[in-house]
């Protein structure tokens, strides 16, 4: 008898997931590939750039600080991905352990919020930040990604999934809720915890329209709108483009490389109870 992992069916599901998992790589392979060729060879249908060439990193570095925008892109992101995991652990923990009048009907009304389209709320969003004085700043691309629903529910997911027999152990032993939510149920959630900081990270990072919006000095611009350099209203230098974009993935390969043990185990756990 098979054994089942051997089975016809797993064979071909894994052969199809093979396969799909290459088509996704391609567009990396390419960005990579144009990167380092010539501008005649762009649209060739050589893959291996033949003779490679930095021309196009030099194009890079002589017409944006690049440096200085990967420095902003890596400082928003981390700090604001650290802020909604230290304000959705507060906000989970309460949804999920502490009984209080509105609970669940609040929780609903956070999840709704999901479903309004973040454009609709870019014209708000300048005026209160334009009013807080927060333009040009650093605090106008991160206040308003220090609060993420998606991570809330995620985490409350996750707190749900852990026995209650903890908390009042610990509370019998007099522990206040501060310190069981940090001493105990934090340190059995770090799955977690990779999934949501990859995400978050992911998504700050990858923002383009709010940093273009909220931003016009070019020193405190992030990586994504320097990409746009590159690109004017008739044509599109891929060469310079496909360098900045593959400087640009860099940091986010490092996250997901770092934090990928935990990653699946985050994403598997956090369904377990509604």
């Amino acid at each position: 008898m098979l054994h089942s992992k051997y089975r016809p069916g797993n064979l071909i599901l894994s052969a199809a997931l093979i396969a799909l998992g290459f088509f996704m790589i391609i567009p990396m392979f390419w960005m990579i590939s144009t990167s380092f060729k010539v501008r005649e060879q762009i649209w060739l249908t050589n893959w291996i750039p033949n003779p490679p060439t930095l021309e196009n990193y030099r194009q890079v570095v002589g017409l944006v600080p690049i440096v200085r925008m990967l420095f902003n892109s890596v400082f928003v992101s981390l700090v604001s991905t650290l802020g909604q995991l230290l304000i959705g652990t507060l906000a989970a923990y309460a949804f999920a352990r502490i009984r209080f009048a509105g609970r669940n009907v609040i929780f609903m009304i956070f999840l709704g919020t999901m479903m309004i389209p973040g454009y609709v709320l870019i014209t708000p969003l300048y005026l209160i930040i334009s009013r807080l004085g927060f333009l040009n700043t650093y605090a106008a691309l991160i206040v308003p990604k220090l609060i993420s629903v998606f991570g809330i529910f995620m985490l409350r997911q996750f707190f749900l999934s852990i026995p209650k027999d903890l908390d009042e152990s610990a509370f019998i032993d007099g522990a206040s809720r501060f310190r069981v939510l940090f001493q105990i149920i934090s340190p059995n959630c770090i799955p977690a915890y990779a999934a949501l900081f990859i995400f978050s990270f992911m998504g700050v990072w990858n923002d383009f329209m709010w940093p273009l919006i909220a931003i016009n000095k070019e020193a405190m611009r992030t990586i994504q709108v320097g990409i746009a350099y590159f690109t004017d209203s008739n044509t599109l230098r891929y060469g310079p483009t496909m360098a900045a974009s593959f400087i640009a993935s860099i940091p986010i390969l490092a996250v997901f490389m770092i934090a990928n043990r935990h990653f699946v185990a985050g994403l598997t756990m956090t369904g377990i109870k509604g």
